[in-house]
C-alpha cells in the first residue's frame, strides 16, 4: 500500500513559550492532518512561523517589539512564505520511505501535479536528493538519486491524482484546526495567521 502525507521538518521546540507545543523528536517529519491535538497544531504553527522568522527588509513594516508580534512578523508580512518539508511517500509493504530533501518546501506540494499530465522529472531538494520520474504509466520515486543503490518506490501513475487529493484533504483539515487554534492562542492575529497558513499550504483561505 502506498501512503502519501504532507509533512513538516520539525526542529526541537526547547525554550519556546509563546503558546503550548507538543514534545516532538527534533529533525523528524511531522504529518499534518485533521486529528492533531491543540499542542501539535501549536508545534506546526511554531515551525511554519519559525521558517519565516527573519529580519525584515524591503518595504515590509518594522518588526514589532513584543515577543509574539516579533515571532509572527515574517509569517504575517512576507509575500512568499516557506515551510520546510514536503510530501512523504511510504510503501507499507517494503517499509521504504520517500522523504523531502533539504530546502524542499511544503508550499510547493502542488508541483506533484505536473506528473499527472505525462512524462516528467521532479527533484525535491538534496541531502538526500529525492527524485520522482514518470515514464509512461509508471511513477518511480528514487529516495536518493545520488546513490546508485538507492531504494526505489514504484507505483502506477494513475494512482497519483487520488493520492494528491488525499494530501489536499489532510491539509484542508489541518487548516481548519489551525484556524480554531489561532482564535484561542493568538486571537489578536487570528485572521492574519489563518490567511498566512492558507497561503503557505496553497489552499483557499
Amino acid at each position: 500500500m502506498i501512503v502519501m502525507q504532507p509533512v513538516l521538518e520539525i526542529l526541537t521546540p526547547d525554550g519556546f513559550d509563546l503558546w503550548p507545543v507538543a514534545e516532538v523528536q527534533p529533525f523528524a517529519f511531522f504529518a499534518l492532518h485533521g486529528r492533531l491535538s491543540s499542542a501539535e497544531v501549536g508545534t506546526a504553527v511554531m515551525r511554519i512561523a519559525g521558517c519565516n522568522d527573519v529580519d525584515p527588509d524591503g518595504d515590509r513594516p518594522p518588526r514589532p517589539a513584543d515577543p509574539l508580534g516579533s515571532f509572527l512578523h515574517g509569517l504575517l508580512t512576507f509575500e512568499h512564505l516557506f515551510a520546510a518539508g514536503g510530501l512523504r511517500v511510504a510503501d507499507t509493504a517494503s517499509g521504504t520511505e520517500f522523504l523531502p530533501g533539504c530546502c524542499d518546501g511544503l508550499e510547493d506540494w502542488r508541483d506533484w501535479y505536473r506528473l499527472t499530465d505525462g512524462d516528467g522529472v521532479l527533484g525535491f531538494g538534496h541531502d538526500p536528493s529525492p527524485l520522482a520520474e514518470r515514464t509512461g504509466d509508471t511513477l518511480r520515486l528514487t529516495v536518493d538519486s545520488e546513490r546508485s543503490d538507492s531504494p526505489v518506490i514504484e507505483l502506477p501513475a494513475a494512482e497519483l491524482p487520488s493520492l494528491l487529493a488525499g494530501v489536499e484533504r489532510d491539509l484542508t483539515d489541518f487548516l481548519a484546526l489551525a484556524t480554531g487554534w489561532a482564535a484561542r492562542y493568538v486571537p489578536d492575529h487570528r485572521a492574519g495567521v489563518s490567511a498566512a497558513l492558507a497561503r503557505v499550504l496553497d489552499l483557499p483561505a
